[in-house]
């Protein structure tokens, strides 16, 4: 969310304060009884403006909702498996499908899940499990690697753990030395709203 706010503020923000300033000016010069040709470079530049902030609320609404869940979290999580450098098996188990906030909330999870797996465990192989039951949606994504993962240890976990709590979520790790690791992130099924 705060790279979000960032992106927001620091590029489309000050983007579209441009486009509008360069649109006033236009409007003022033919207000003025100007040559038309003489707002012909403010136009211009409006319309790159334009075109520049499209692309980027476009780029930022794909890191809002990835379209991969269009199909559905199980389908998104295969397709992001099927990517993978190191072997991952999915299984999942979802009768209701959750709402869209949440759905979106466990896909980014399993996302940085599986790139810090594959990063940092050493593993030769990684699970994905998605349940679902008595209004909650349970992800646990798991490696056979080195272990020794904790929240504190850069690999990304504070922010999964920030990512799940505006719905009330949580995250668990199971990490040994030596003995894999085990990341689960239990939302509730429902949650509008929430990013």
């Amino acid at each position: 969310m705060r790279r979000i706010e960032r992106s927001l503020h620091d590029g489309t923000q000050a983007r579209l304060v441009t486009l509008a300033m360069n649109a006033g000016l236009a409007k003022e010069k033919l207000a003025e009884g100007a040559d038309p040709a003489a707002a012909v470079p403010l136009l211009d530049r409006v319309h790159v403006l334009a075109k520049e902030s499209i692309a980027e609320v476009r780029d930022l609404a794909r890191g809002i909702h990835p379209a991969g869940l269009d199909d559905g979290l199980d389908t998104a999580l295969r397709t992001l498996a099927a990517h993978s450098t190191v072997p991952v098996r999915v299984a999942t188990g979802i009768e209701a499908r959750p709402t869209p906030a949440v759905e979106t909330i466990a896909y980014l999870c399993a996302a940085e899940l599986l790139t810090n797996a594959v990063k940092h465990s050493g593993a030769g192989r990684i699970e994905i499990d998605v349940r679902a039951g008595r209004g909650r949606l349970r992800l646990a994504v798991a490696d056979d690697g080195r272990g020794g993962a904790r929240p504190g240890g850069g690999t990304g976990l504070p922010g999964l753990a920030e990512r799940a709590r505006p719905v009330d979520g949580t995250m668990t790790i199971d990490s040994p030395s030596g003995g894999g690791t085990t990341v689960t992130i239990e939302l509730p099924l429902s949650a509008e709203d929430a990013l």
